[in-house]
């Protein structure tokens, strides 16, 4: 009998298995190669993060049919779990108690990706050479050839720069024993670091008012604790979100509470800072925005850099592979998660056909799909490689069907999107008591509540 084509997998997060569980299903052999020493290793890293979405948006149903054969029991679907929750009660067993066990690799570091006895330039036969793949598994390195790969490796370790022209600011590199990226559990395991600290947190987007938010309760708990807020942009109510008009309430919750923190003085502003120097001085960081006249500078303790992500491309740079020069995202992806363009309402659900490379037989998946661009939701991952699943098995038709709706965002990315100034309004007056504009106006009719909908 022919042996089942085989699929190497690179990362074993929740697309990656999600991925491995559909290839099962069509009868294909997958090869998951995680460079974690568990699986769900980037979540791991913020373990401590409660999801926007609830567990009805967080499961592939194809893993979820391998886990409902082991006597699973399915969360609430209502509930929104935390990262370390997400772990224990779907990754973990999914790796562990299912057939997926067979054929995961951990501590298995993906370093380079070709065509066996194929460089970039060759083409005659190309399409027949089977991947070669090369990793590192603390045994020194390895090699192990399949017929399709399916990059799902994540973007969690390549952090953008604190920068605002997308390089590392001067003087970076050097202070990166006072600069942490992402999203530091402030309130956890990372506490004694910014407790009592002021602490200046860079970026305009989730990760940045999360962290800012629980800078803020620490400083409720620890007298000195002052957090900064160094925003590129002008106008900090276009973080603020959707509020109630949200359909993942979760995220609009965070929007509106953070918004109440500004208001109430809670949280340092610094509006229109780009950026560019950084200079450890002693104890303390000194973080610059232009220079000469022009310079504004505040002196730190400590810097939060949340400015998004950015792929590694570092190992497939032997493969045909064809990007958007500004996202860095498949070219047939990014006229629909353009973030210059894309406002509110949704990213339409999309499959193998955007995903595929020049190079026959590989495809991106998952967050390192999307580039540089904000706006990936686990979800759209899950139907991204049901797709890719269906291609690789031939089954076209399956591959091109869309078999997911999300949910409406209710988020605005552009000002001017909605012919307004800003979602909600924009900020609420001094004197009132009220999350945005839109709330203080409510409130003002006598209305109780967020009145962010109203």
């Amino acid at each position: 009998m022919r042996e089942a084509k085989s699929v190497a997998i690179i990362g074993a997060g929740p697309v990656g298995l999600a991925a491995a569980a559909h290839l099962l299903e069509r009868g294909l052999r997958p090869i998951v190669l995680e460079a974690g020493d568990n699986v769900g290793h980037s979540v791991r890293q913020w373990s401590h993060v409660q999801l926007f979405s609830p567990w009805e948006y967080n499961i592939d149903r194809a893993a979820e049919r391998l886990l409902a054969a082991t006597g699973w029991n399915s969360p609430d679907p209502h509930h929104y779990p935390t990262g370390a929750e997400l772990l224990e009660g779907y990754l973990e067993p999914l790796a562990a108690r299912t057939a997926l066990s067979d054929h995961i690799h951990t501590s298995s570091r993906v370093t380079d990706i070709s065509r066996a006895g194929f460089d970039k330039l060759k083409t005659k036969g190309r399409e027949s050479a089977p991947f070669e793949i090369r990793y590192q598994n603390g045994q020194g390195p390895k090699v192990v050839k399949a017929d399709t790969v399916i990059d799902a490796s994540g973007t969690w370790h390549s952090p953008n720069p604190a920068g605002a022209n997308g390089l590392p600011a001067i003087g970076e590199t050097q202070a990166a024993a006072k600069i942490a990226y992402g999203m530091p559990d402030v309130l956890g395991r990372d506490r004694a670091r910014y407790a009592g600290k002021t602490v200046a947190v860079l970026g305009a987007g989730h990760s940045a008012i999360g962290t800012l938010t629980d800078l803020a309760r620490l400083a409720a708990e620890v007298p000195g604790t002052q957090p900064v807020w160094l925003l590129r942009g002008n106008d900090p109510a276009k973080a603020f979100g959707g509020g109630a008009n949200d359909k993942l309430v979760a995220r609009g919750e965070l929007g509106a509470a953070f918004a109440s923190l500004v208001a109430a003085g809670r949280i340092k502003v610094e509006s229109e800072f780009r950026v560019s120097h950084i200079t450890a001085d002693g104890p303390r960081l000194t973080v610059a925005t232009g220079a000469g006249s022009c310079c504004r500078q505040i002196i730190v303790d400590e810097l939060i850099v949340a400015t998004g992500f950015r792929p590694d491309l570092n190992f497939v740079r032997e493969l045909r592979i064809q990007l958007d020069p500004a996202i860095e995202c498949p070219v047939a992806l990014a006229p629909l998660i353009d973030p210059n363009e894309h406002s509110c309402g949704t990213v339409r659900p999309h499959g193998a056909r955007e995903l595929a490379q020049a190079e026959p037989g590989f495809y991106f998946a998952g967050i390192k799909s999307y580039g540089r661009a904000p706006t990936f939701l686990m979800l759209t991952g899950y139907e991204q490689v049901r797709s890719i699943a269906a291609d690789i098995a031939g089954d076209h038709a399956a591959a091109e069907r869309v078999e997911l709706v999300l949910p409406e965002t209710g988020v605005c990315s552009r000002a001017d999107a909605l012919g307004a100034s800003q979602c909600c309004g924009g900020p609420a007056p001094s004197a009132v008591d009220a999350c945005c504009a839109a709330d203080a106006n409510a409130k003002q009719q006598g209305k109780t509540g967020c009145g962010c909908a109203s």
